[in-house]
């Protein structure tokens, strides 16, 4: 069993292989609906943003290569969902089946407590980030059939909910 991966922040120098691991994805994967890879100026701007908000951007190394990252920002833009976060996870092709998925969740949970966030949804279209991300504590909370068109078929997806903190057992604090 390998050793278990370095969590940190995303830097700049990680850009590239992030844009490595999410173009894989786009192109060959199910994890994402977009259909064009962004550029590395494009993923680089995605990050900065969700960190000038605050939010946790993360990277998975093993060996001193990134093994996968993953961030948390905002469910919906409307008011009333602002305690309420979306994570997503992108685990290299060469690092699957070594904890990286899980370890990244996991990681993400804290940074968003500490932001005073209630609950984390995760939209997932790829079924085997169900699981992954069931081991972390999260549920089924829905299913939406065929709403995405790639790979000429229609894919489902599940969107899966773990509370933060309190979750709804209390009042948020404002």
């Amino acid at each position: 069993m390998p050793d278990a991966p370095l969590i940190r922040a995303a830097e700049a120098r990680d850009m590239p292989e992030i844009t490595a691991i999410y173009a894989d994805e786009v192109l060959t994967g199910l994890g994402t609906f977009e259909l064009t890879p962004p550029d590395a100026e494009e993923m680089a701007r995605r990050r900065a943003a969700l960190v000038a908000d605050g939010f946790p951007y993360l990277v998975a190394e093993i060996d001193e290569r990134v093994a996968g990252y993953a961030y948390a920002g905002p469910y919906r833009p409307r008011p009333a969902y602002r305690y309420t976060v979306e994570n997503s996870v992108y685990v290299a092709a060469w690092a699957r089946r070594q904890g990286v998925g899980r370890a990244l969740i996991e990681a993400l949970i804290a940074p968003c407590i500490a932001l005073g966030k209630r609950q984390m949804i995760a939209v997932i279209s790829n079924p085997a980030s169900i699981g992954v991300h069931a081991a972390a504590g999260f549920v089924e909370a829905g299913a939406t059939r065929a709403v995405g068109w790639k790979f000429e078929r229609w894919i489902d997806v599940v969107t899966m909910q773990r509370p933060l903190g309190k979750g709804d057992g209390a009042p948020p604090e404002e």
